[in-house]
């Protein structure tokens, strides 16, 4: 083989691949004991260390399992669901804008959970297994909206023109929800306005067991379709000459990107950027390639969410500051950035 046809090894390039996932992963482990540490309540290492072993307290047994480690366990579910979200929106729509919440999906999701937690209390494990299912009608009907709103039959579906319509219609939702809770008794409207802020508000094993399953489901499949992604990104004309049904497997993987980010929105409130920041940063670090790629961002997500969410309750203790005003602070910046370079 001659200089000519001779193409780079691609060992190094999968060594440095699974180093930065390996990476990524020991940085989770590192604040997921560094999270069971922070709060109000604090116990030193020696103190979760006995706890964790079953020599803890009561009060210390109540505290770490019972309060921290549900709401540890979702805050990394809920940024790997989300992040992975962004991903396949961003893979289908060739645009480095799209995201859940830019989209105006989580401003959908949200809605429906809001109108059903407004009027029927959670209080019950089975409102709270339906959550995810109503986020998911949700965010099913507020996707469905944007995509005929923008699609045009001239010039198909324009990547500018679905997020400015995307933007829009999480606006008027948005409006919709503040309407929604002027009509509140105190008790809900108090709620309302900290889910509108993006507080992690399932904090106890039931959301964990509400929403394991729809991660555990959808993000394989996500995984299992990162060649689907490969090839849209290559243009609609080439994935069609390459055999690709294309109507159908968009349809798939935005039903799946839809599913996760109203399961993710039913315990978590309104947090947006998770689905825009961590992509752009899996891409930076592992390059294109969806089979990397969707492993990296899920794992930057849950990285950027629990650390947000730590964040805001050591930050102002014995106040807390909501992870999603944390991830704001993060990402407003960031999408600025986007739309000032984005050549969409």
């Amino acid at each position: 083989m001659n200089r000519y046809t001779s193409f780079p090894p691609a060992k190094p390039r999968r060594s440095r691949e699974a180093g930065i996932l390996t990476l990524l992963a020991v940085l989770i482990v590192i604040l997921f004991l560094v999270s069971m540490n922070t709060g109000f309540m604090r116990l030193s290492p020696l103190e979760v260390l006995h706890t964790l072993s079953g020599n803890g307290t009561k009060q210390q047994q109540l505290i770490l399992f019972d309060f921290r480690l549900p709401r540890i366990v979702i805050s990394l579910l809920i940024g790997a669901g989300f992040a992975v979200a962004g991903a396949i929106l961003q893979g289908l729509s060739r645009n480095a804008l799209a995201e859940p919440s830019t989209l105006g999906i989580n401003a959908g999701a949200g809605f429906a959970v809001l109108i059903f937690i407004s009027f029927v209390p959670a209080t019950t494990a089975a409102p709270i297994l339906v959550l995810p299912l109503l986020a998911l009608a949700g965010a099913s009907l507020t996707a469905t909206l944007v995509y005929f709103l923008s699609y045009r039959r001239e010039d198909g579906l324009s990547p500018t023109r679905l997020i400015l319509i995307g933007i829009a219609v999480g606006a008027g939702i948005y409006a919709f929800q503040l309407i929604l809770s002027l009509r509140l008794d105190p008790q809900n409207y108090q709620f309302v306005a900290i889910w509108l802020a993006g507080k992690i508000w399932g904090g106890d094993w039931r959301f964990v067991l509400a929403l394991l399953p729809w991660i555990l489901i959808l993000l394989p499949f996500a995984f299992y379709k990162a060649r689907v992604l490969n090839v849209l990104n290559l243009g609609d004309e080439l994935s069609k000459g390459l055999g690709l049904p294309l109507e159908r497997e968009r349809r798939w993987l935005l039903a799946a990107a839809v599913a996760l980010a109203g399961a993710c929105v039913s315990v978590s409130g309104s947090i947006g950027f998770v689905g825009l920041i961590a992509p752009h940063l899996a891409r930076r670090l592992v390059g294109p390639r969806h089979q990397i790629l969707l492993p990296a961002a899920a794992l930057l997500g849950a990285l950027l969410l629990l650390t947000a969410d730590t964040i805001g309750r050591w930050i102002l203790q014995p106040a807390e500051v909501p992870a999603g005003i944390v991830v704001a602070i993060i990402g407003a910046p960031y999408f600025l950035y986007l739309l000032a370079t984005s050549k969409a």
